[in-house]
């Protein structure tokens, strides 16, 4: 005689789906939850300055290059000096409480410490001088941050996203006057002109990331 209650016999169809259906849900949110998308888009922490990109890259149309001084001759895009900063602000808003760190830093020389929102891992090297000097836009990986209030990540730059781009140039290309002019719309169909502007620059999907990285 069976030591088990009768149920258990019914229920036993219902664990053996259980047995198959709970490992593959919980790998498929273990995907969700590492995948690129999931963990890196969306990222948007809040900064010592409430700084507004739509205000002053979009209301003010400020050329991304007057605070990021660097991007056409370096790695790095450098994150503006707090005197940049108090170029203006030594006129504009000198009594807002938003702009205090800012005043303080430049007072006492002490940098503001804001928040990277754009982090690659330290085996990543990306060079900021040889995609931008090349017709790649910053709208390519940071998205329309003209209109961003607080900057948020919009692009997973994960390596997959980054090859996707080098086996397909074209499809991030445009004449290298209009890299900063996030509203840059082509007068032509934008991946024969791509195609067009990889031939120029002689830039071959098919090599190694020492076309631009020479």
């Amino acid at each position: 005689m069976s030591p088990f209650p009768a149920w258990i016999d019914r229920i036993r169809p219902l664990l053996g789906l259980a047995a198959l259906v709970v490992p593959v849900y919980g790998l498929g949110l273990a995907y969700y939850f590492s995948s690129p998308t999931t963990i890196d888009i969306g990222y948007s922490p809040k900064q010592p300055v409430p700084f507004s990109h739509a205000v002053h890259a979009g209301k003010l149309a400020m050329d991304c290059r007057y605070c990021h001084t660097t991007v056409e001759k370096a790695a790095h895009a450098a994150i503006p000096p707090t005197s940049i900063c108090m170029n203006c602000h030594k006129l504009i808003a000198t009594e807002s409480e938003k702009l205090l760190p800012v005043r303080d830093s430049y007072v006492t020389g002490n940098p503001i410490p804001w928040v990277r929102v754009h982090d690659l891992p330290d085996f990543a090297y990306f060079n900021h001088s040889a995609h931008v000097t090349r017709g790649v836009s910053c709208v390519s990986c940071h998205g329309r941050i003209d209109k961003m209030e607080q900057v948020t990540q919009v692009k997973t730059l994960r390596m997959g996203w980054c090859l996707d781009c080098h086996r397909h140039p074209e499809q991030n290309l445009r004449p290298k006057e209009f890299v900063t002019d996030l509203d840059w719309v082509p007068g032509e169909d934008p991946v024969q002109l791509g195609k067009r502007l990889r031939e120029e620059l002689n830039i071959n999907p098919s090599t190694d990331c020492s076309t631009c990285h020479r």
